[in-house]
């Protein structure tokens, strides 16, 4: 789960990391008010999207009268920012950040995730902030400070001075650098994050340490423990599908093929969708719907496919441990006479009691082609997607 920038200052500021005076508009007519209450004759107007890259897209701005916000504010509340990290379609912008311009006299970078290498909570610092983080680790990894945090200690005042120093850093600044770093860290473990990213973090000409931009994820799995969190969700953010795959504990991710996938297990979805494309098909989404098959998950699961229109065919390939393939195809055949199958469907079963399932599956009477072998199963879907014979 994602928050939008001005969500996460308002987490930093509870944090007390310094962030720049700031309110938010959803529409023209709050310009004034914001305006007013923040003073100034200089700001900043961002657009709000879960997407980085806003600046270069014509997302942000600095205005230097209220005619410029509101002309800005006209153009861009309600359209869709097309950003390198959002797709075509973009993503909705329904609020804008306005905030006072910071005198910046150098970025620096900073952020923490988990290193999984390390097994731990791991800070990451460059003197190189503003600039993408990926590209400076690539060719010029020097230039990164990488801080793996003790979760018994947790984060230690001689690390907070090594990136001090290797960031050029005053004793002076430092002291706002370890305001920052404490923040971040907290923040992180106690809103159970898996990113924390602060770019640029700048260094204003009076020596102030402020976060100039904010990123935080959380991690969906648990969400539900912070119920203040819950509550900033943007689910115009999202996709759609994603949404309502959610709702149904689905595992649900829509790609540009136009083969549909059912699978129980994330590993045998990614087998399966390796084997469509080895046999030259395109898998319209992955969807893992979980070891508890039901016959109302599947359903579900099947609406969600069809209502992508590129779908031409469907492979559900299920392998029944816990559960019975006896069990499963019942399910499958009462979820396709509720959906009203549109496509054919090429069903694989395998596990306890498969030929039992496969026979129900073949005297349903439905458009459905029942296959025991996986790369069977994987050229026959890619055969009807292409409009071939069974």
């Amino acid at each position: 789960m994602n928050l939008h920038e001005y969500q996460a200052k308002q987490v930093f500021a509870q944090y007390a990391i310094p962030v720049p005076a700031n309110r938010t508009i959803t529409s023209v007519d709050q310009i004034e008010q914001a305006v007013a209450e923040l003073g100034g004759n200089e700001w900043m107007v961002k657009a709000q999207v879960h997407a980085g890259g806003r600046g270069k897209a014509g997302g942000v701005i600095k205005a230097g009268s209220i005619a410029e916000i509101r002309q800005f504010a006209e153009k861009m509340l309600g359209t869709q920012l097309v950003t390198f990290q959002t797709d075509a379609k973009g993503q909705p912008v329904n609020t804008l950040l306005i905030e006072v311009p910071s005198s910046i006299s150098r970025e620096l970078y900073m952020g923490v995730l988990v290193d999984r290498s390390a097994k731990r909570v791991t800070i990451m610092a460059s003197a190189a902030g503003g600039m993408n983080i990926e590209e400076v680790a690539a060719t010029e990894p020097e230039k990164i400070i990488t801080l793996a945090i003790d979760p018994v200690t947790g984060l230690m005042p001689n690390q907070v001075r090594e990136a001090g120093f290797g960031m050029g850093l005053t004793p002076a600044q430092q002291k706002g650098l370890m305001k920052v770093m404490q923040g971040v860290y907290k923040i992180f473990v106690e809103k159970d994050a898996s990113q924390v990213e602060i770019n640029p973090l700048v260094v204003t000409e009076e020596d102030e340490i402020i976060a100039l931009d904010a990123k935080i994820s959380l991690d969906d799995n648990a969400v539900y423990r912070h119920k203040d969190m819950q509550a900033l969700r943007d689910l115009s953010q999202e996709d759609e599908k994603e949404n309502q795959a959610r709702e149904f504990e689905l595992n649900y991710v829509p790609l540009e093929g136009n083969i549909g996938c059912m699978v129980n297990g994330a590993g045998l979805a990614m087998a399966t969708m390796d084997i469509i494309k080895n046999h030259g098909g395109e898998p319209a989404n992955f969807l893992d719907v979980g070891g508890g098959v039901t016959k109302e998950r599947v359903a579900e699961a099947l609406k969600l496919i069809l209502s992508d229109t590129n779908v031409k065919a469907i492979l559900i390939n299920i392998f029944g441990g816990i559960v019975r393939c006896d069990l499963i195809a019942e399910g499958i055949i009462a979820a396709a006479k509720e959906v009203a199958l549109s496509v054919p469907v090429v069903v694989r079963l395998e596990g306890t009691n498969a030929e039992l399932g496969r026979k129900l599956l073949e005297q349903s009477g439905l458009d459905i082609i029942s296959r025991g072998d996986f790369t069977e199963a994987a050229q026959t879907v890619v055969n009807v997607a292409k409009g071939g014979n069974v």
